[in-house]
């Protein structure tokens, strides 16, 4: 069995190029984005810089502990603060009687770390649950640059965690099709194989058998390959400032699962691309077989029918789920990013059963005898037209949902950002000085970021991002927020505006909030619910409740002095705020996964028109003889995979009209501005590329063989 599978490969290494190829650059990514997040997951042992020469620091409270509920007890849920506490007077006192502090500022009155060299345990002991006590690697929280870090390493595991999951959803696609269309051309010699003796077992043996070495050697080679493009990965992550500088030096260290995963993910990918198309190969009679060699008949099995469908079923039925129980999840990438693989994988695999509409429906030219050719082969050969059509299909509609829904937040993001104020001028940026009240009879409303804790039930504490106001009647004068209950003139020390997204949300009913210190519980009364928007609507106290905050942003209903603002501050005139800071990190994500999608379908378009346009010697002869110029015979053959390339950018953006009319109807349900963004730029060029390959690919064989 051995022996025949590898002359089977070595014969036909041509149908399984693509395959390959596949694998191997799956499994590469899958091991360098492994690597990476091996090294993010588990970072390396550094030294702490600030408190280097200090055995042991004391910090201040960082963290905000409430009691909750859970089950028929309780428990304590701890969450970041925003702005850590300084070390308590009386804390510093006791700490300077009995030792020494190493290492305190002496014109820093309320430090937010001290180090001094003392026994762990009698500081601990001294210091209780006033403060944070560090020693050994603990001691890098204290650093200015250690939160940096962990927001960079978030949004890098997602950028990796990403393209890892893309690279194993279309590998899975681009072998399953190459194995399936492979078998198709195959039939001759399944039927002969079943005429001298061989059994369904055998003939579907034979597929796994195949399958299985194909996998081993490119999950090998892949392992290989992701080991070494990892290092150049991470530094390039870093020279784009989405890793910390100590990942480039990280990456490649002696984490062994990444490569055991990548490994045995490509294996079970080989197998089960291999699974349907060995079924489907080993049971069909060897009478039927040779019967149907030429002719496409039974192109979607009841199987492949089935889980199409319910692909299908289940991607649309999570959209209006999502949209009717939870429409702001919508607007989250992890949504936008996953839900539309359900959909394209389910349009992908009932591509043979809306191959033959949709190209009847697309218009192709009916001047001669060579449209009428197209046309009619593309239809009839359904099996042929969705194995080009599919791949397109992933490509265009992972561009559109991608880019479409990433580019229409923002935009929703942006307009309602402008929308939410009346005033002329905006200035944004740190340290900005507040203008005088009577400063040229401006109305000057000024804020500030913050964060609030609130109980969300008994059973857990939400933290919100919030704006503190300066001047509450100036805010109150400026602000076009959606206010759905209440009065934004209201607002003073003593209550708050919420949004729709809080449990307590009625007007003059009070809100226990935590501050960003920590400090608290306070209650406040509500003074006016907004709506829940894309998510940056409120909540908004005043600067009483935001301790630390410091204004970044500026709103007057006329030009501000030059002075109001410091170095570095940006005014913008006109209708409201500047636009919100795009996510660079989610960008560089979407156009590694769309490079990474398109690499794909470069390798399945070329793989199975090279095998498609080799075995049609005999019909491309027949033309010939009929009278058609080699010409005719290219111009035919090419325009076939020109139009399988149409239906599968049609039905690409058919998937993408679903996703981002789901998206819309969700900013409409959170009252936010409905600003849809089709990417026609991403999936044009998608289409543009498909098509050059396909042609190409098309072409090169059927000149040969109409020579």
């Amino acid at each position: 069995m051995l022996s025949v599978v590898v002359s089977g490969l070595r014969g036909r290494w041509a149908s399984f190029l693509g395959g390959f190829l596949a694998l191997v650059l799956g499994v590469g990514l899958l091991t360098a984005t492994g690597l990476g997040l091996a090294a993010a997951l588990d970072p390396p042992a550094r030294a702490p810089e600030r408190f280097a020469s200090s055995p042991v620091v004391v910090l201040g409270q960082d963290r905000l502990t409430v009691e909750v509920r859970r089950g028929p007890g309780t428990a304590l849920v701890s969450r970041p603060l925003d702005r850590p506490q300084p070390v308590d007077t009386a804390v510093l006192r006791e700490l300077r009687d009995r030792w020494t502090l190493t290492e305190n500022p002496a014109d820093v009155r309320h430090p937010d770390a001290v180090g001094l060299d003392a026994p762990a345990e009698q500081v601990r002991a001294l210091v209780g649950d006033r403060a944070r006590v560090l020693t050994g690697a603990e001691r890098r929280r204290a650093d200015p640059g250690h939160e940096r870090d962990g927001h960079e390493l978030t949004g890098l595991n997602a950028l990796l965690g990403t393209a890892g999951g893309v690279a194993a959803f279309v590998s899975v696609f681009v072998v399953a099709s190459v194995f399936a269309f492979s078998v198709a051309l195959r039939r001759r010699e399944f039927g002969l194989l079943r005429t001298a003796g061989a059994t369904p077992g055998q003939v579907r043996r034979l597929l796994l058998a195949e399958a299985t070495v194909l996998g081993v050697t490119a999950s090998a080679a892949g392992c290989a390959l992701g080991g070494l493009a990892a290092p150049p990965m991470s530094r390039a992550l870093v020279d784009r400032t989405l890793a910390p500088e100590w990942f480039a030096h990280a990456v490649g260290g002696s984490a062994g699962w990444p490569y055991h995963l990548a490994f045995w993910t490509g294996l079970c990918v080989a197998l089960a691309g291999a699974a349907a198309a060995a079924h489907r190969a080993g049971r069909t009679g060897p009478v039927d077989a040779l019967r149907e060699a030429d002719v496409d008949r039974d192109v979607l099995p009841p199987g492949r029918a089935l889980l199409g469908a319910g692909l299908l079923a289940a991607g649309i039925g999570l959209l209006v789920w999502t949209y009717a129980t939870e429409p702001e999840a919508l607007l989250k990438r992890k949504t936008y990013t996953t839900l539309p693989m359900l959909l394209t994988g389910g349009a992908a695999l009932l591509a043979p059963l809306l191959a033959r509409p949709v190209a009847r429906l697309l218009p192709v030219p009916r001047g001669g005898a060579v449209g009428l050719l197209v046309r009619e082969n593309g239809s009839a050969a359904v099996r042929r037209t969705a194995a080009v059509a599919a791949p397109v299909l992933v490509t265009v509609a992972l561009a559109g949902t991608l880019f479409g829904a990433s580019e229409s937040v923002a935009l929703a993001k942006e307009t309602e950002a402008r929308e939410r104020t009346a005033a002329a001028y905006v200035v944004e940026g740190p340290g900005l000085r507040i203008p005088p009240r009577t400063a040229g009879g401006a109305v000057v409303a000024a804020s500030g970021p913050t964060s609030l804790f609130v109980r969300d039930g008994a059973e857990a504490v939400v933290k919100y991002q919030a704006r503190a106001v300066t001047d509450p009647a100036a805010f109150a004068a400026l602000a076009r927020l959606p206010v759905v209950a209440g009065d934004l003139r209201r607002l003073d020390d003593r209550s708050i505006v919420v949004n729709e997204e809080f449990e307590r949300r009625r007007v003059g009913e009070e809100v226990e909030v935590w501050r960003a210190d920590g400090s608290g519980p306070v209650r406040l009364r509500v003074a006016a619910v907004l709506a829940r928007g894309t998510g940056d609507n409120g909540p908004y106290v005043t600067r009483a409740q935001a301790p630390g905050s410091v204004p970044d942003r500026l709103e007057s209903d006329r030009l501000l002095p030059a002075e109001a603002a410091a170095d570095g501050a940006g005014a913008g005139a006109g209708a409201g705020a500047a636009p919100a800071a795009r996510n660079e990190a989610a960008a560089t994500g979407l156009r590694l996964v769309l490079a990474l999608v398109l690499l794909y379908t470069v390798i399945a378009l070329a793989s199975t028109l090279l095998m498609a346009t080799s075995v049609r010697g005999p019909e491309l002869a027949s033309l010939r003889l009929a009278g058609a110029t080699r010409a005719q015979a290219l111009r035919a053959v090419t325009g076939e995979a020109v139009l399988a390339v149409a239906i599968g950018t049609v039905l690409g953006l058919g998937v993408t009209a679903a996703v981002l009319g789901a998206l819309g109807a969700g900013l409409a349900a959170l009252s936010a501005p409905v600003v849809l963004a089709v990417p026609w730029a991403q999936t044009g060029a998608a289409a543009g590329v498909c098509a050059v390959v396909a042609v190409a690919a098309s072409a090169l064989p059927a000149w040969r063989l109409t020579r």
